[in-house]
């Protein structure tokens, strides 16, 4: 006697990737994106310095001063100060900047020449770190986004905040600058552990004296150590000088030579539409076209970023700076210098 048989459905392949993705969601539904997502809080934005006026006033260096920002070096610097709570979690931290010059009239501006600029952090027992480097354009308002998570340890309690424009007019330029910290969700931002403000010669020059040094203590447990180098180039009378023809910048640690190199920009006339001041030479050129030594007029120098994980090792060092064959004084008192300055960034 024949027994009926017992049917069943059959398992085809359509059933079994159903089954294995019923499993993923259960297992890791954040990953597998059948689950709860992971949404990162909103970036946010922590002003630093709003519409605050840089200038050079020696009679009376405070007439720009306000309850939010005060005016040092005749109001070419100007000071702020936050009490920062650093958010839970990664993020990246970016420095917006804007800048515009002060108008003069209908037709033109106070201060129309590019001039070396830059927002620093100032924490005790370290240099002042330079998060930024900019040159203002010929005249022209420009507009920044720096990435400066490589600061972030420091952007927590008070912190003292300065922006400098080399100005000789008064008044010269408006300023709006802010801190922005956005979290990934993901983790994906590599914050580091540890920062520390290395070299920043005062009046962020290096020219009489071509040797910029400073010790520096580097804790235990870091498995990354990098420096970030921001060297520009200049003179004084706008002649070739330093700052059309580059330098070797060397950087050692406890006298051994780590880093040697030239910083250059040849890419400046991309930039000519944001330089409206700037004049036009017999032979056609421009003067914000000009390769120069490390910036542009209009554009913010960029770090050079140098893994010194096999020199600095934990422990107390000396970081020295020398930049080679700086134009010495002429007869008129005119000379090339350097703008240098570093920082350390250290990961676990």
């Amino acid at each position: 006697m024949l027994h009926d048989a017992v049917h069943r459905p059959a398992v085809g392949v359509p059933a079994v990737r159903l089954v294995i993705a019923a499993l993923a969601c259960l297992l890791a539904p954040a990953l597998t994106g059948c689950g709860p997502r992971l949404v990162p809080p909103p970036p946010v934005a922590v002003p630093l310095f709003e519409n605050v006026t840089v200038h050079f006033t020696p009679a009376d260096s405070t007439r720009y001063d306000s309850p939010f920002a005060s005016a040092r070096d005749n109001g070419r610097v100007m000071t702020t100060y936050r009490e920062l709570v650093p958010p839970r979690g990664p993020a990246r931290v970016t420095l917006k900047l804007a800048l515009r010059p002060i108008r003069q009239d209908i037709r033109s501006v106070v201060d129309r020449w590019d001039r070396a600029g830059s927002v620093r952090l100032l924490k005790p027992g370290m240099a002042p770190v330079e998060l930024c480097r900019f040159m203002t354009s010929y005249g022209g308002a420009t507009t920044h986004e720096v990435d400066v998570t490589r600061v972030a340890p420091l952007l927590q309690g008070h912190c003292v905040f300065e922006v400098f424009i080399d100005t000789w007019v008064s008044p010269a330029w408006a300023v709006d600058a802010s801190l922005v910290f956005a979290v990934a969700a993901d983790g994906s931002v590599a914050r580091p552990a540890w920062a520390h403000g290395a070299l920043l010669p005062e009046g962020n020059l290096t020219a009489a004296i071509p040797v910029a040094e400073a010790t520096v203590t580097v804790p235990a447990g870091l498995r990354r150590l990098e420096l970030a180098a921001i060297s520009t180039g200049h003179c004084t009378d706008g002649s070739d000088a330093d700052e059309f023809i580059t330098k070797d910048n060397v950087i050692s640690v406890d006298g051994r030579e780590v880093l040697r190199w030239r910083p250059w920009r040849d890419d400046c006339g991309a930039l000519r539409a944001i330089n409206p001041y700037c004049a036009r030479w017999s032979d056609g050129s421009w003067s914000s076209d000009y390769a120069r030594s490390g910036w542009c007029p209009g554009d913010v120098a960029l770090p050079k970023m140098v893994d010194l994980t096999p020199w600095l090792t934990p422990g107390t060092h000396t970081v020295s700076w020398r930049v080679e064959d700086i134009r010495p004084a002429d007869a008129e008192g005119h000379h090339g210098y350097w703008r240098v300055s570093a920082m350390l960034a250290g990961w676990r």
